[in-house]
């Protein structure tokens, strides 16, 4: 998520009351993202050690963390007992700040009397969008879009911190969801808003009934999803891709162009562009049809 204005290092330290630890630069800080979709000008946090050493080699140019560390970075720290707590509090405040926009709905979108519409929201000319749909904070839909019936678009991520206690915080979801021109959207699924960066639907995507998009998820041009999909957080998927029914993708994958997945595979590891895949794990076509006749062969 980027500021609404700049933010000064200093002023965060009196804030939260950190310890300024001074590697790298003191410039003013324009965004605040996870470390997946973190850039230069943000402020992100960590509190595992394990991911101590990718958090600090990342593009963040400011890092929230409970002690000093013996890793050679250039990055400015701000010391605290409980990082997530700050950077929740963090992208709280400076979240709200872009909800006192106001939306803005062209005069030929037909939305239905029942839709419920949150903050900072945006429709383009000629878009419909039918009864019972919500669409919450920070969404962007374009022109010549049509989206069914019980369509949720906009809800929370399914991002949770997990304590030293075992016990579940949410992140605070501050992001933003874009749906391109011409995007064709069935009844009853869920697009999650990204947690800090960008949901994104492309142009002239189509998808089916009951599919579930997850935050940050960004899925390219002219995708062809059916029903009962579902898409785990942060992963990109290509332009001309087609997903056919009950399919299930992981968390950070990157899918090609041009790819196609065939009914209920999973998906677990990034998939090369013109390729045609299935199974659980999904595997290249071929691939697949061998290992099954082996598979029969054994049975014999």
């Amino acid at each position: 998520m980027d500021f609404i204005k700049e933010i000064h290092i200093e002023d965060l330290a009196k804030t939260y009351d950190c310890k300024i630890i001074k590697n790298g630069s003191l410039d003013p800080l324009t965004g605040i993202n996870e470390i997946n979709r973190v850039r230069s000008g943000d402020i992100c946090f960590v509190d595992a050690k394990k991911y101590y050493k990718k958090t600090l080699k990342s593009n963040a140019s400011c890092v929230i963390i409970p002690e000093e560390v013996d890793i050679d970075h250039s990055k400015t720290l701000l010391i605290h007992s409980d990082p997530f707590k700050v950077y929740n509090a963090i992208a709280i405040l400076e979240g709200q700040k872009h909800l006192t926009k106001e939306n803005r709905i062209s005069e030929t979108a037909q939305i239905h009397s029942s839709v419920y519409l949150g903050k900072n929201v945006e429709i383009g000319n000629n878009t419909e969008i039918e009864a019972h749909v919500y669409i919450g904070n920070n969404v962007t839909i374009g022109s010549n879009v049509k989206i069914q019936s019980g369509t949720k678009i906009g809800t929370d991520a399914f991002y949770l911190h997990k304590s030293n206690t075992k016990e579940y915080t949410p992140w605070h979801s501050c992001g933003q969801v874009h749906i391109a021109d011409n995007v064709h959207i069935g009844a009853n699924c869920t697009i999650n808003q990204a947690v800090s960066d960008l949901t994104k639907i492309g142009k002239g995507t189509q998808i089916d009934c009951l599919v579930h998009i997850a935050h940050g998820v960004q899925l390219g041009d002219n995708c062809l999803i059916a029903a009962q999909v579902g898409i785990s957080g942060k992963t990109i998927i290509g332009n001309n891709v087609s997903i056919y029914g009950q399919v299930g993708i992981t968390q950070n994958l990157n899918i090609g162009d041009n790819v196609i997945i065939y009914a209920q595979s999973g998906v677990a590891n990034d998939l090369k562009s013109d390729g045609v895949y299935f199974g659980s794990p999904a595997l290249p076509m071929r691939e697949k049809i061998k290992e099954i006749k082996a598979l029969r062969r054994l049975q014999k």
